[in-house]
């Protein structure tokens, strides 16, 4: 009895601890922070195709918040690793509620098309990197403060929950845009856009974990050199998580195309929503996977059935494979995700988590837009059977990025060896 306490007593507790160290408090107000970054691309498509009547500018101006998110995005990422996520949230979050505003003004003024652009630009440049610093900061108080053999089931728990809380933003934000703009406004979105960053944005900068991480570090904070950001094992993460942008972005503009043609657009979103049920489940589930499972073998696993699904829905015919298919690639997004982001926390260099987090995290709504804005293109001059095939080259990107990756599990291995 005596051993059997002493031997299930350090499981029972670490589950738990985690939730002691960050209070119950952090998890729902990271979750509800991190909406308005997901529904930034379709509320502003929303907004211009309501504002302006064009389409094609639209999908033009959800590409520019892409690009913003991408030149920026690693700076914002860095700039916390450098001065504490606290300041530059803060900063951060008041210029994105700046630039929202004044793109709800802009898109029905007299004022020309590149101001719109511009906007959309600036509100992409300044987008509150919420889930990559959520990310961020759990790892670092997971490393600093949990220890023992349950550090990596923790992180893995850790990171398992963050993509599926990001599955969810990502794809029951464009519904909620879809449900704002159609029952009140094309701008109420972007507004509540803006009411969202202010208090929840606001709330996660101010949270206790916010400075935490920052005391942590605070005597010298070591970094790693720059140059460490820009290694083949970061790649190949970014190339991933990229193609998982690409993923939800064509997926839903060939949906939208799909129902538009059936004369039923409106239920575009509800059938994506198909999608993010099953992968945000099997994100969960990840949790659960065993150690030996290796992070390299899980990719292998996940990434076919994923271009499988998409091959399926490409070729498919009536509604009901469609919705099939998309069961099959949610089952695959969750888990591959997971996969990702914990090979983005364990490739971090000293310092930069943050950073390597942020670039992962704008990856992601880069590919949503640029696919957003490239397949409704295709749609328009080409129609739905060619919207339909870019999910599959996605896929088959994200294939890529596993196999690739291989490459660098083997390098490791025999680093390993030689240190051993």
């Amino acid at each position: 009895m005596p051993g059997n306490e002493t031997r299930t007593r350090p499981d029972a507790i670490a589950a738990p601890k985690l939730l002691t160290i960050v209070g119950r408090s952090y998890f729902p107000i990271a979750f509800v922070a991190r909406l308005p970054y997901a529904m930034v691309v379709i509320g502003v498509l929303t907004l211009v195709v309501a504002g302006r009547e064009s389409l094609s500018l639209g999908g033009i101006n959800s590409a520019m918040v892409g690009l913003g998110t991408a030149i920026f995005g690693s700076f914002i990422g860095a700039a916390a690793d450098r001065w504490g996520q606290r300041r530059v949230l803060l900063t951060i979050g008041l210029l994105n509620s700046i630039a929202l505003i004044f793109m709800a003004w802009v898109v029905f003024s007299p004022l020309p098309d590149s101001v719109v652009l511009l906007a959309a630009f600036a509100i992409g440049a300044t987008a509150p990197q919420v889930a990559p610093m959520s990310r961020s900061r759990l790892v670092e108080i997971i490393m600093s403060k949990l220890s023992g053999p349950r550090q990596q089931k923790t992180l893995n728990g850790t990171m398992a929950y963050e993509s599926a809380a990001d599955e969810f933003v990502f794809v029951f934000g464009p519904f909620i845009v879809g449900l704002l703009a159609t029952t009140l406004h094309p701008v109420a979105p972007i507004i509540g856009a803006v009411i969202m960053t202010l208090v929840f944005v606001t709330s996660f900068a101010l949270h206790p974990t916010g400075r935490a991480v920052v005391s942590t570090s605070a005597q010298p904070r070591v970094q790693a050199p720059a140059k460490e950001l820009f290694t083949f094992g970061v790649f190949v993460i970014i190339l991933g998580v990229f193609g998982i942008g690409l993923v939800f972005g064509s997926t839903l503009t060939a949906l939208t195309s799909l129902t538009n043609d059936l004369g039923r657009p409106e239920e575009a979103g509800l059938i994506y929503g198909i999608m993010g049920i099953g992968s945000a489940i099997l994100a969960i589930t990840v949790a659960v996977f065993s150690p030996r499972y290796a992070l390299w073998a899980r990719l292998l696993s996940f990434a076919p059935l994923m271009l499988i699904g998409a091959v399926i829905m490409a070729s498919s015919t009536s509604m009901a494979t469609v919705v099939i298919a998309l069961l099959l690639m949610g089952c695959a997004v969750g888990p591959t995700l997971v996969t990702l982001f914990s090979l983005a926390a364990e490739r971090s260099p000293i310092g930069r988590s943050a950073t390597i987090m942020s670039m992962a995290g704008s990856a992601i709504i880069v590919g949503q837009s640029v696919a957003s804005a490239v397949n409704g293109i295709l749609a328009e001059e080409a129609g739905t059977s060619a919207a339909m095939a870019v999910p599959m080259a996605a896929s088959a990107l994200v294939l890529v990025a596993g196999l690739l990756n291989v490459f660098v599990g083997r390098k490791a291995r025999k680093r390993d060896l030689v240190h051993s």
